[in-house]
C-alpha cells in the first residue's frame, strides 16, 4: 500500500490524523516522520510536523491441515491389513453367521454418532461497565477561587505568565475552566496527558473544597472539541472495519473521558457493541461484531 502525506499542528495530531484517514489503530500503522513540527516563538516561525503513513502489510497465516482429515486419508498400513484377514477367516471357519437382523442391529449399535461441532463463543473478559455518571454538587464560590488559584500557580511555576485562566460552570453543572495564552502545546503534551494530569489534580483541590462531587474540566486552544471529533470519527471507521473484516478490534489505551467518547459514538450502531477491557491506565475499549441468534 502506498503511503499517504498528514500534517498536523504537533506529531501526535499527524498520528491521530493518519489512524482516522486509513481506518486502523496504532498498532497496524507503518509511518515515517518526515517533519516533527515545532511551535515556533509566540506563535512565529511555527512548522507543522508531516508523516509519511501506510497500513502495515498482513501476513497471512497457512493454516494447519486438520488432523481428522489427515487420519482419514491415510493408507491403511500392512499388518492392520493382514488382522482384518485373520478375522474373516475365523469367522467362515466356525460357521457362526449371524442372522441379517441381528447384523443390521449390531451394526447399528456400533455406529459412530457423527461429531458436532463445538460451538465455541467468543467471550472478552471485562473488568466491569464503566462507572455510571454521579450527581455533580452546586459548585461554590469558594472552589471556583481555589482552582483558579491552584492553576495559576501551576503555570507560574512552568514559566507560563502570559496565560488568562477563565471560569464557568457548564450546562452539566461541571467547573469548566480555559487557559487562554501562546505556545500551549506545552500544557497539552502527549495526547493531553500534561493536560489531563492537570486536571486531575484540580479534581483534587476542587473535592477538598466542598462537600458533594465536584468535576473540573480543563481545556485550552479548544483542545477538548478537536479531540472529541477525532475521536468521534476514528470509532466509526473502526465500526466500518469491524464490519468488513468481521474481527475484534481493540483500542489504544485511553483515559475514561476518551472511552466514554467512544462508547456513545458506536452506542446506535445496532450492528457493533462496545466494552473494555485492562487495568487503568492501560485500559482500552474492544469493539465487536454482534452476531445474529
Amino acid at each position: 500500500m502506498e503511503y499517504i502525506t498528514v500534517s498536523a499542528k504537533t506529531l501526535d495530531d499527524a498520528i491521530t490524523e493518519a489512524l482516522v484517514q486509513l481506518g486502523v489503530t496504532s498498532d497496524q500503522l507503518d509511518y515515517q516522520v518526515i517533519e516533527k513540527g515545532s511551535a515556533g516563538f509566540l506563535g512565529i516561525g511555527m512548522k507543522q510536523a508531516v508523516i509519511k503513513a501506510r497500513r502495515k502489510e498482513e501476513v497471512k497465516e497457512e493454516k494447519p491441515e486438520p488432523e481428522l482429515l489427515k487420519e482419514d486419508i491415510s493408507p491403511v498400513s500392512e499388518p492392520e491389513k493382514k488382522e482384518e484377514e485373520k478375522k474373516e477367516t475365523a469367522k467362515k471357519e466356525n460357521g457362526k453367521k449371524e442372522s441379517p437382523r441381528k447384523e443390521h442391529v449390531k451394526k447399528e449399535g456400533h455406529r459412530k454418532e457423527p461429531k458436532k461441532k463445538a460451538v465455541v463463543k467468543e467471550q472478552h473478559v471485562s473488568n466491569g461497565p464503566e462507572k455510571k455518571e454521579v450527581e455533580l454538587a452546586k459548585v461554590e464560590a469558594c472552589t471556583i477561587e481555589a482552582c483558579e488559584k491552584f492553576v495559576s500557580d501551576v503555570l507560574k511555576a512552568m514559566d507560563m505568565t502570559d496565560v488568562k485562566v477563565t471560569s464557568v460552570v457548564d450546562e452539566e453543572g461541571a467547573l469548566s475552566i480555559d487557559m487562554e495564552g501562546s505556545n500551549m502545546g506545552i500544557l497539552i503534551g502527549k495526547r493531553g496527558q500534561t493536560l489531563d494530569s492537570l486536571q486531575y489534580l484540580t479534581n483534587r483541590v476542587a473535592n477538598k473544597m466542598q462537600d458533594g462531587y465536584v468535576r473540573v474540566k480543563l481545556d485550552t486552544e479548544d483542545y477538548r472539541r478537536r479531540r472529541k471529533e477525532t475521536l468521534e470519527n476514528l470509532a466509526k471507521n473502526i465500526a466500518s472495519k469491524v464490519k468488513r473484516s468481521r474481527r475484534t478490534v481493540s483500542l489504544e489505551p485511553m483515559n475514561p473521558y476518551e472511552r466514554r467518547i467512544i462508547h456513545s459514538a458506536l452506542q446506535a450502531d445496532p450492528a457493533v457493541s462496545t466494552h473494555s477491557e485492562g487495568e487503568e491506565p492501560y485500559r482500552r475499549v474492544v469493539v465487536t461484531l454482534v452476531r445474529n441468534r
